[in-house]
């Protein structure tokens, strides 16, 4: 947790964006894994965590956005909780580590939400994610979870992310933390990639060093020879001298903060000359978007310049004919970069996108691309100092998208089917960092991870 006042100002900052009301934060409840005592690893809810602090299940906050005032909803624990848990804090005591002094029993929240509502004062809350928080949802506003699920805020939604996607020192401070464990995870991850290793051995690997701090994974692991299947949660493979590994892995930080990072290698420390001309592309796309991050600056425009570098170094090697920027805007590129550049991070790993992802991602003019490829970018708007965001761009042979357009002659004046077919068994590549955007640029945050052809190899034939 961070300082008392720390929270106090974020719950101060919500209050002063010129909402009425009453904001209502529930918080997560823990989920059984397979009967009522044996949970899931807790995982609080962002939000309810920036304005609240506090990691356990069970608690409310709700902040009067007229007078300012906020309370904690909890229960004190009592003797049959104290018996398998061990002493714990009061609930006024929880409340003061995050500047509340006002606490209540939980089971007065709902008249707390009756009397705002007799009172015709709105009730604001953020759409729900999780089964367990629409349906209290419902029962404290009397209502069905369908309405639940139309009722929710936007204004409270777009106040929420005005003061989330900009992180301050402690905040950034988390992310390095978490980048200092991923640092490590990722160097084993290339140290233990050798021929005949399964794929689960070295996700094992990886999780050990994350469990050593007690901490948890921000998402499940992709480590995956497969890298051309974008999510590909399946660690099943066995690794052979000369294949092309993906590895996107990233841990949460004790205070709850994200990160996410790609690195691609190949099995025996050696990349093939095949390999590492399209590796190096990536690169180059990667440092190209790194390069143009700063206010001011749409990211769909870094996407297409990052599209853009492809294109041309691809057509250099045969893949691509005709004029760059035309092929870019006609999204014919996707057939190799299927994807969106990046998304914002930090306490949830594709930050706040819970809220609604047009919601975080755009806005300000910037609306989402109807192209494939293009399309799926999450974070399209202006940039801002102060955000965090992945820098994530990738080249891919998918089998099945050649195929299927190649059959329907898309973009046929564009791309060499041929070149592209020559591929098919490649694989893919993806290369990401986690980036500030400063004042004046950007800043690449954490300890650097090998990612240029010889800093790979190198690390590799430790």
């Amino acid at each position: 947790m961070f300082a008392p006042s720390v929270y106090a100002q974020r719950r101060a900052g919500l209050q002063a964006s010129g909402l009425s009301g009453l904001l209502l934060f529930v918080g997560n409840v823990d989920s059984p894994m397979n009967y009522h005592d044996n949970t899931l690893p807790f995982v609080q809810d962002s939000s309810f965590r920036y304005f609240f602090g506090l990691n356990e299940p069970g608690l409310a906050g709700a902040i009067d956005a007229d007078s300012g005032e906020a309370t904690l909803f909890g229960n004190d624990p009592d003797v049959a909780d104290i018996v398998w848990t061990g002493p714990l804090p009061s609930l006024a005591e929880r409340a003061a580590k995050v500047s509340l002094s006002r606490s209540r029993p939980y089971a007065e929240l709902a008249q707390a939400v009756a009397e705002a509502r007799a009172a015709g004062r709105p009730v604001r809350y953020l759409a729900p994610y999780r089964g367990e928080t629409l349906i209290e949802m419902g029962r404290l506003l009397d209502t069905h979870p369908a309405q639940v699920k139309e009722g929710f805020c936007p204004q409270l939604t777009r106040a929420v992310v005005a003061l989330r996607e900009i992180k301050g020192a402690e905040e950034i401070a988390e992310m390095e933390a978490a980048l200092g464990v991923t640092h490590a995870m990722h160097i084993a991850a290339m140290q233990n990639a050798k021929p005949g290793v399964v794929e689960y051995q070295v996700v094992g690997i990886m999780e050990g060093i994350m469990r050593r701090h007690d901490w948890q994974l921000a998402y499940p692991s992709i480590f995956s020879k497969r890298g051309e299947v974008l999510h590909n949660h399946h660690h099943d493979h066995v690794l052979q001298q000369g294949d092309l590994v993906l590895n996107d892995t990233g841990c949460a930080s004790g205070g709850g903060y994200a990160s996410d990072i790609t690195r691609t290698f190949p099995v025996g420390g050696k990349f093939s000359t095949r390999q590492r001309e399209l590796y190096d592309i990536v690169l180059e796309m990667q440092e190209a978007a790194i390069a143009a991050v700063k206010p001011g600056v749409k990211y769909q425009d870094i996407h297409k310049l990052s599209a853009a570098v492809m294109v041309e170094r691809m057509a250099a090697l045969g893949f691509f004919t005709g004029d760059v920027d035309a092929i870019v805007e006609s999204g014919a590129y996707a057939i190799a970069f299927p994807h969106g550049l990046g998304h914002q991070i930090g306490m949830d790993v594709h930050d706040m996108e819970a809220l609604g992802e047009d919601l975080v991602g755009y806005g300000d003019g910037t609306e989402r691309s109807k192209l494939f490829g293009l399309g799926y970018l999450r974070l399209g708007k202006t940039l801002k100092a102060g955000m965090v965001l992945t820098v994530e761009p990738g080249v891919y042979f998918i089998p099945a998208l050649i195929e299927a357009w190649e059959k329907e002659g898309r973009h046929s004046q564009y791309i060499n089917y041929a070149k592209f077919r020559e591929y098919a068994d490649f694989g893919g590549i993806r290369i990401e960092d986690n980036v500030l955007v400063t004042e004046d640029g950007s800043r690449v945050l954490g300890e650097p991870i090998p990612k240029t052809v010889d800093e790979v190899e190198a690390v590799m034939a430790v």
